[in-house]
């Protein structure tokens, strides 16, 4: 992941949910993303009760459920997509799943099949640094935190500190899937994030649905992570391989 925001500017990361639309469709689209330009991969671990997700991203979890997705599918599919993809990975999720599945040992696995690091919202920071930080450490991977309009200069800089991915500037209090352009006030939020001189990338998220949104937000950061938009594209297509390319493209070209 260092070496992709070292080489790279208007970097594009995708979120698409595991098991979405179909329990087996999880592999054929991230081949199908890293194919056609993307730069990173965030794959969704879909949860009963997902508080940061919007109500596109938390129906994709319902139907991902019911088609039977699971963390240890989930696993298995990553370390097939690993036999021919090498951009970074990103696992999001929510703390519960990880003490239901056990933490070291998820981290372990998630290390096994490839994986580059997480995103857990609902991850105390406190709770990072005293039980996971040093696991991490020593397996290499990320941990990456959100910061958002309402998050002081001095927590950022906290949270940047205890980071070794990248920041996710969260573009708008509110859940993903948010429908607007970007507004004058999120410009300077970007801007005064900015002065801050922090030492991770960072990356602007929700609400960044179409190329116009990503691009401007590529104007404030390293690049942009497009989930709603994604997940809306795979809705009822039965081509999602298709579906892929096409919405890569528009975002791309």
């Amino acid at each position: 992941m260092k070496t992709l925001f070292k080489n790279k500017k208007d970097i594009l990361n995708i979120y698409l949910t595991a098991g979405y639309p179909k329990l087996d469709d999880t592999v054929v689209i991230v081949k199908e993303l890293a194919k056609n330009g993307v730069d990173m991969i965030e794959i969704g671990m879909p949860f009963s009760d997902p508080l940061a997700d919007g109500p596109t991203i938390q129906e994709s979890s319902e139907i991902a459920i019911k088609n039977g997705i699971t963390l240890a599918k989930i696993f298995e599919q990553i370390e097939e997509i690993r036999k021919t993809v090498t951009i970074p990975i990103i696992m999001m999720g929510y703390y519960n799943q990880l003490l239901k599945y056990g933490e070291t040992k998820f981290f372990n696995k998630a290390k096994e099949v490839g994986v580059d690091g997480f995103i857990i919202p609902d991850l105390p920071l406190d709770i990072y640094q005293n039980n996971y930080k040093s696991t991490l450490e020593k397996l290499d991977l990320s941990m990456v935190f959100l910061i958002t309009p309402q998050t002081s200069n001095k927590r950022i800089e906290l949270l940047d500190s205890e980071s070794n991915g990248f920041l996710y500037i969260v573009s708008s209090f509110a859940i993903t899937g948010s429908k607007s352009d970007i507004k004058q006030n999120q410009i300077d939020y970007f801007k005064r994030i900015n002065t801050l001189e922090l030492k991770n990338p960072t990356m602007i998220g929700f609400g960044i649905s179409n190329k116009q949104t990503f691009d401007t937000a590529c104007n404030y950061a390293n690049g942009a992570i497009i989930g709603s938009a994604f997940i809306k594209a795979l809705k009822n297509t039965e081509d999602v391989k298709n579906a892929t390319k096409e919405f890569c493209n528009s975002i791309l070209i």
